[in-house]
């Protein structure tokens, strides 16, 4: 939290897997709790595009 209000908030650091969370706050890790759901709700979309480009390439060569 800034000390005053005009200083700009500092953009969360990226989550490393297995860091250590213990000196986060529960503010922290609420934070990175949505903003992990949100890249695995962005992960799942690519995948499915994916899953998508895929199959209809496959449909087309089992065609010929």
């Amino acid at each position: 939290m800034a000390i005053f209000e005009d200083e700009p908030k500092k953009p969360a650091s990226a989550h490393v897997l297995g860091q250590d969370l213990s000196l986060l706050s529960v503010s922290d890790l609420s934070e990175r709790i949505s903003l992990l759901q949100a890249e695995i709700v962005r992960l799942e979309a690519e995948l499915k595009t994916k899953d998508a480009t895929k199959n209809a390439a496959e449909a087309l060569f089992r065609l010929k």
